[in-house]
Order: C-alpha cells, then sequence, then structure tokens
C-alpha cells in the first residue's frame, strides 16, 4: 500500500493505470469518484490490476450529504471487505501465471489456496504438497503453518481420525499462532484446527478476537468465528458473525461456513426444519462437501422428514462411503455443544445411516 500524498499526485487527472502501477511500485490500484446532486452523493470505485488494467471489482455507494459521515464508514467496510476476496483472487492468477523456478512461499501459498475450496481430503493432497515447499523456504510462514493445519485436520475428520495428522495439525495449528500474531487470516484458519482438534474453545476464539482486532473486515475471520460459536460458543455472537461474513464475501468459497454455523444455531434452538433450509442454503455453497449432506440429512430426519432425509443421505454416502455415524458423534462430542451433538446423531440415525 502506498502513502496518501503519493496517491494524490494524480488527483483530477485521467493517467494509465499501467503507468501509475510502475510510479508507485504497486500491483493494484483503487480509483473512484464522487458527484453530488443536491444533497444526495454517489461515491464510485473499482479496483484494478496494475500490470494488466484488468478491472477486479466496481460498484457504487450512495447517500445523503448530511450522512456522509455513515456513508465513509460504510464505504469503507464494504471496500474492504469485498476487496479481500477479489484480491485474493487476483493473486492466486498471479501465483500460476509465474514460472515454477520463481516461486516462492507466499507463491506456493497461493497455488494451494484453490485446492481447499471442496474442504475433501483427496482435493486437499495437492495443496499439502505446495505448502510443504513452501515450508522449506520459508519454515515461519504463518499462513502456510495456518493452512497445513487445516488439511490435516480435514484429512483426520474424513480420512479415519488418524491421531498422528491430529497430533501434527495442533503443531502447524499453534506455530501459525507464534509466527502470525499480526495475520488476521492465519489466526482465523488455525483457530478452528484449535476447536475441531484440540478441543479449546477459549484459544479458538481468542485467535478469532485477535483476528478481527486486526482486521475488523476480515471475511475469512468471520467465516470460522461464525462456526466456532455456532458448535460451542454464543448462538448470537455466531448468528452475528455469519451475517457480517456473507455480506461482506458473498460468494466466497468459505460462505458453507455460515450457512453450517447458522444451521447448528437452529439445531441448538430445535428449529428443526430452519436448519434443514440453512443446511441446504450450505449444500448449494459447497457441494463437494459430504460433511454438510451429514448435516441436512440429520435435520430434516429430525423434523419429521424422513423420506427426504433419506435421499439426502444416499447423496452422502455417494460422496463418502465410508461414512459412519459413531466416529462423528465422538468427534463432535469433545467440543460441540450437547444439543448440537444430539441433533447430528439422532438426525442421522433416523435418516437411516450406518452406526
Amino acid at each position: 500500500m502506498t502513502a496518501r500524498n503519493s496517491s494524490f499526485a494524480y488527483k483530477g487527472k485521467s493517467p494509465d493505470i499501467r503507468q501509475v502501477g510502475r510510479e508507485l511500485g504497486v500491483r493494484y490500484v483503487l480509483e473512484g469518484s464522487v458527484r453530488k446532486a443536491g444533497n444526495r452523493v454517489r461515491i464510485t470505485g473499482q479496483l484494478v490490476e496494475a500490470e494488466t488494467g484488468a478491472h477486479l471489482w466496481a460498484d457504487k455507494f450512495d447517500g445523503a450529504l448530511e450522512d456522509v459521515f455513515d456513508l465513509q464508514d460504510k464505504i469503507t467496510d464494504a471496500v474492504v471487505g469485498i476487496i479481500e476476496p477479489s484480491l485474493r483472487r487476483a493473486e492466486i492468477e498471479r501465483a500460476r501465471r509465474k514460472r515454477p523456478e520463481n516461486l516462492g512461499a507466499y507463491d506456493l501459498y497461493l497455488r494451494a489456496l484453490p485446492h481447499f475450496h471442496s474442504v475433501m481430503p483427496e482435493d486437499v493432497k495437492t495443496g499439502m504438497n505446495l505448502l510443504a515447499e513452501a515450508l522449506k523456504l520459508d519454515p515461519s510462514y504463518a499462513p502456510a503453518h495456518a493452512l497445513m493445519a487445516w488439511a490435516l485436520e480435514m484429512r483426520v475428520v474424513r480420512g479415519g481420525f488418524n491421531e498422528a495428522d491430529a497430533v501434527e495439525a495442533l503443531r502447524h495449528a499453534r506455530t501459525a499462532l507464534v509466527h502470525g500474531a499480526d495475520d488476521a487470516a492465519a489466526l482465523a484458519t488455525a483457530s478452528l484446527v484449535l476447536l475441531h482438534l484440540g478441543h479449546d474453545f477459549a484459544a479458538a476464539s481468542g485467535a478469532i478476537a485477535r483476528a478481527l482486532s486486526l482486521n475488523g473486515s476480515n471475511a475469512t475471520g468471520f467465516y470460522f468465528g461464525a462456526l466456532i460459536h455456532g458448535w460451542s460458543g454464543d448462538p448470537a455472537i455466531a448468528e452475528d458473525y455469519a451475517n457480517r461474513a456473507l455480506r461482506l464475501s458473498p460468494f466466497d468459497p468459505l460462505s458453507f461456513h455460515s450457512y453450517l454455523a447458522l444451521g447448528n444455531v437452529r439445531l441448538r434452538e430445535q428449529r428443526y426444519d430452519e436448519a434443514a433450509a440453512v443446511f441446504a442454503n450450505a449444500v448449494q455453497a459447497n457441494p463437494r462437501f459430504s460433511t454438510l449432506y451429514a448435516a441436512q440429512a440429520a435435520a430434516l430426519a429430525m423434523a419429521g422428514r424422513i423420506d427426504e432425509a433419506k435421499l439426502v443421505a444416499r447423496r452422502l454416502l455417494e460422496l463418502e462411503p465410508t461414512f459412519r455415524i459413531e466416529p462423528l458423534a465422538v468427534f463432535l462430542s469433545a467440543f460441540a455443544r450437547p444439543e448440537v451433538v444430539k441433533g447430528w446423531s439422532q438426525g442421522l440415525a433416523k435418516a437411516g445411516l450406518p452406526e
């Protein structure tokens, strides 16, 4: 990010974005304009990749002049929240364009990210290889440690609950906390592993609080924070975080976490039909993640909709033929609220899934 005074040199001009990028030494440029009509104001903004001139994002914001400071705050939150995933996608594409011999730890981390979108072990394997290369180049690189921790957690939960993988995942998660104290995304990612495998809600929620104090518009922090509180913490916080995450980054690959969190809140309230509807949104957001079908099948069965539950259960077994209720129930009972565990385990049994 360049200094404000440097960018002000272009005020009132229409320079070539590629030239601006070269002169300021930046890869991305955020530009915009302000127009007034009576007591109304319209602010437009767009994010441009300096090297190629490609437009990554654009939007407009309208408001009244007398509320200009409130409008300013809303725009700041919206722009920061929306730009972060846009930049991440652009950086991933930039890393893909680079020659393999020129890749650094950051580029390898970026190349690994897309392999985590399905949250299924078979897809994550390639990402883990890239992260291992990144950590060879930079053994203290917190984002790579956090993502490796999450990768191992996926392998534990959907690959046989291997204790060695769980220990290694927690080692990476704790290393991410040590070296990533100022990295919101690394803290947020590590937090989920601290809850799922370390069963430490205090540490997990503390890491989320730290992440959001560093960046109050970090969608990743809100997505993982929603899930942590949905499983084990304050349902009101879970709902707030889930909705804020979806507003900040509605098309984020992590969006299914918000729906999973909201569904768990509804299970805690025994509002099973609503839980089923929310879990259906989660499935739509990530149709390759088998656990989401388990959640939807359980909620449908608890709502008495057994035929629908069995159809969803069939899809679950297509994605995860070795699925069994007991290992999942044991896993959940170590950190989730009893009413959540009850909703999942009893519902899955009613849906006819194997014990």
